[in-house]
């Protein structure tokens, strides 16, 4: 009888190997810049954290680093608060956890979150505590060029450290699939040299194109939102936790709506499945459906 009851077991965890979904999902989302003329990349940032907090991810799921220097800026009109949209609509206020904020907001502590290699004493709530069962989201928004990014106009970081960053998170078990997204000229390039598995990327502009702001502020006297972030921010609203659309959806919604303002949508797809099968809240959305395995079910009867 025990050696059934061990059979049975062991029978029960290749059912869950073989047929393994993410459990969890995280998110680690970077404005990169700082200064007041680059206001609207910290809203692009802040626009998505709100998109993936109303779709259910925690803030213990989210790593946010922004420069943080607009709220408390002298010309901001409307002190402690950055604005969505002309109307003033506050998506900073009380319930947002940045994590990284002004000169912490680096390459090498983004690196450092990726792979998990921090200095000792790190406080768990700065680190990305991800697993081969985790679905991650990575989202930057701020300037670049050709196969590069401006972290705080003072350093950049490549295409090829972006690879190099996620194939560490691979041979980790950091991740179960990622999906990668930056807002920024030339956007698609960052893309390049992406070699891990189970990786999609998408970028706002390709090579030679600019990825163009959206909503100017008379009252601000500065843009606050790019166009591809804010296209993104309103496909996320319209989704439930419950949506049934799939990362390919979302990919035609840009190419219908956004290809028409001379900058057009860059994806890479290393994964064995297809953007048709992945649902976007598999990214952006909390995991709240959990499945028992059939064996499991008759060991608990």
């Amino acid at each position: 009888m025990k050696g059934l009851v061990v059979l049975l077991l062991l029978a029960c965890l290749h059912d869950v190997d073989s047929t393994a979904q993410h459990t969890n999902n995280w998110a680690v989302l970077v404005g990169t810049s700082r200064f007041w003329f680059n206001y609207r990349h910290v809203g692009n940032t802040l626009g998505v954290y709100h998109g993936i907090k109303k779709l259910g991810i925690p803030d213990s799921n989210i790593i946010l680093m922004l420069a943080d220097d607009m709220p408390c800026n002298a010309r901001n009109i409307r002190p402690a608060q950055v604005s969505a949209d002309e109307a003033g609509t506050d998506v900073y206020g009380s319930d947002v956890e940045v994590d990284y904020r002004g000169e912490e907001v680096t390459v090498e502590n983004f690196i450092r979150v990726l792979t998990g290699r921090h200095h000792p004493g790190t406080s768990p709530t700065k680190q990305l505590l991800s697993h081969e069962k985790s679905n991650v989201l990575i989202y930057l928004s701020g300037h670049g060029g050709d196969e590069f990014l401006k972290f705080q106009d003072s350093e950049e970081i490549s295409s090829q450290d972006f690879a190099d960053a996620v194939e560490q998170m691979h041979i980790q078990h950091r991740y179960h699939k990622l999906l990668f997204i930056t807002d920024t000229c030339q956007a698609a390039t960052l893309n390049n040299h992406f070699y891990s598995p189970n990786v999609l990327a998408i970028g706002s502009s390709l090579k030679d194109e600019n990825s163009y702001s959206h909503s100017f502020s008379a009252g601000l006297g500065v843009t606050i939102l790019d166009r591809f972030s804010f296209m993104l921010c309103q496909y996320l609203k319209q989704q439930s936790r419950d949506s049934k659309s799939s990362i390919a959806d979302m990919i035609q919604h840009f190419e219908d709506q956004y290809n028409n303002f001379n900058s057009h949508i860059g994806s890479l797809w290393t994964a064995g499945t297809s953007a048709a099968q992945v649902k976007v809240t598999d990214f952006f959305g909390s995991v709240h459906q959990t499945s028992v395995p059939k064996q499991q079910r008759m060991l608990r009867n």
